[in-house]
């Protein structure tokens, strides 16, 4: 018996196989099971009071391709997307710099930066359902504190240059309610950013930042220069994430907008959530969530390829 497990253990592939059997199963429970499911109603005809199956084809494609909520939820997406990213990944580069810049080994300094890194993980250790409801009272249109403060600042209310209102209504009007939710995604993802160039610049061998510095270049000629490009595979990667949890995010939009005013802040898994289960069209709801599919797919093919490229051997 002792011969046999040794042997078992002793062979590579059967361990292999052994220790990635429990992600596997994650993956295909949590995963897999409701991917075949979406794609097995979205070319049936199956709702909420009647789920058999009854083939359609692509019909319910071609329909919601038709319905204009769906292209204003795409563009939107593809905007709220590609704005916050950017954002996220500017601001990123810039909190990764600060907090990995050498301090005077002083107590104080050792103590601050840790408080600052851990204010810094806060908005991503957070549970997003309640940062949300917190952001929703923060956007109030009557008792928003963010409105107080420009009212005290003298830019905002009767005689201001914003106007007499004594409320911007940050959800009630289409180009505040957009930038509403950008910034929370950018509030939302810039930790996770953060933490991963951190990583990244920690990485960076010192001997080629002293022979920099030995060679006289200053601080952007080194930044943009040595560390960017080192850290420019991490980045892609940290984009990458970015771009996929934002892409297919529900809750930021569901608890501030639920997709207003209008269809101004709908997005794509917000109207497959509105179709498919307020709506109780199955079939409709999950045509629509698997539009979102090829897209994270051929931006994480792109990504990755890139990264891969970028890489420094």
């Amino acid at each position: 018996m002792n011969a046999i497990m040794s042997r078992w253990i002793d062979d590579s592939r059967l361990m292999g196989i052994v220790f990635l059997a429990p992600a596997t199963l994650y993956i295909v429970l949590l995963v897999g099971l409701p991917f075949v499911t979406a794609l097995l109603f979205s070319v049936s005809t199956a709702t909420v009071g009647d789920a058999s199956f009854n083939y359609v084809g692509l019909r319910n494609f071609a329909n919601v391709w038709q319905t204009p909520a769906f292209r204003d939820a795409l563009v939107n997406t593809f905007s709220f997307t590609v704005v916050a990213q950017i954002c996220t990944i500017i601001l990123a580069n810039i909190l990764a710099q600060l907090l990995t810049t050498p301090l005077p080994q002083r107590r104080s300094g050792r103590i601050g930066m840790w408080i600052a890194r851990m204010l810094l993980i806060l908005p991503w250790a957070t549970p997003l359902s309640l940062s949300v409801v917190g952001w929703l009272w923060m956007f109030d249109s009557k008792y928003s504190p963010i409105d107080y403060i420009f009212r005290e600042l003298a830019l905002l209310g009767p005689g201001t240059v914003w106007g007499p209102a004594n409320n911007l209504i940050w959800l009630g009007k289409p180009l505040l309610a957009k930038a509403s939710i950008i910034f929370v995604h950018v509030w939302r993802m810039t930790p996770l950013a953060t933490v991963i160039l951190m990583a990244g610049l920690s990485s960076i061998p010192t001997d080629l930042l002293d022979q920099a510095e030995v060679d006289g270049s200053r601080y952007f000629r080194t930044l943009f220069q040595v560390k960017l490009p080192l850290i420019m595979p991490i980045m892609l990667i940290s984009l990458l994430f970015g771009f996929i949890f934002t892409f297919g995010d529900l809750t930021v939009v569901y608890i501030l907008t639920r997709g207003g005013p209008i269809t101004h802040t709908l997005t794509l898994p917000m109207y497959s959530f509105l179709v498919g289960i307020d709506g109780g069209n199955l079939a409709q709801g999950a045509a629509v969530s698997l539009f979102i599919f090829p897209v994270l797919l051929l931006v994480a093919v792109v990504l990755l390829r890139t990264a891969s490229r970028a890489e420094i051997r």
